[in-house]
């Protein structure tokens, strides 16, 4: 498997793993105690990191092309 084609499958289970996270945030957050507030921010922002990170690595790539 190329290069590419293990990024884009990184990027999809990242994005999806996103997903599934929002989604459970949606469900947990009007009736959630603290803990489990704290545990879902430090979640959401693995998230984050990840799609950030993924977008720079698009970028660097793109740039590539050019």
């Amino acid at each position: 498997m190329g290069r590419s084609r293990v990024a884009d499958a990184m990027e999809d289970t990242q994005l999806g793993m996103g997903a599934q996270l929002l989604a459970h945030a949606h469900e947990l957050l009007p009736h959630s105690p603290a803990g489990e507030l704290k545990f879902l921010a430090e979640r959401l922002t693995e998230a984050l990191q990840d799609a950030l990170r993924v977008a720079h690595s698009r970028g660097l790539r793109l740039d590539r092309l050019d």
